[in-house]
């Protein structure tokens, strides 16, 4: 076990690994605001940490458990009732596509998809983001990968 950095160079290392999950597992609107809610997490349970072994994997951790309850929330807000005309937009983004069908994935292959491949963590880390089995983590990215395949193709 090793001393933990100060909380700063923690930030400076992983924000962009963070972002990057936070942003393909809720979107660029909601990214903020679950970033901050991560960091916010990470900082009170900072000084109580007794392992630095894997801090980005703890942080990419918290940052999965803030999108989720970001999709609770967001699925308990009402729905207006006024119409508004529907008007098709492309995402002028490569790769857009694929991150909106990432977000229709049932939760713990969207979960699964975006930790594997926003946050390039192997699968036993998943697997403590997701609090499953490795095994269990191999099997959603697999279901998610091979639902992408189907839908996309």
């Amino acid at each position: 076990m090793s001393a933990l950095p100060p909380f700063q160079v923690l930030i400076d290392e992983h924000a962009g690994d963070v972002m990057a999950v936070l942003r393909a597992a809720v979107g660029r609107d909601g990214a903020e605001d679950c970033f901050q809610e991560t960091f916010l997490s990470a900082l009170r349970a900072y000084p109580q940490l007794k392992d630095s072994g894997n801090l980005r994997g703890w942080l990419i951790t918290i940052a999965h458990r803030k999108a989720v309850d970001h999709h609770r929330a967001r699925g308990r807000r009402p729905l207006p009732v006024a119409e508004v005309a529907e008007v098709a937009v492309e995402d002028p983004r490569p790769g857009g596509d694929i991150w909106a069908a990432v977000g229709g994935l049932p939760p713990k292959q969207r979960a699964a998809v975006t930790l594997r491949y926003a946050g390039d963590l192997p699968h036993a880390e998943i697997a403590d983001a997701l609090g499953c089995s490795p095994a269990a983590a191999r099997r959603s990215l697999h279901e998610g990968i091979k639902r992408l395949r189907k839908e996309l193709a």
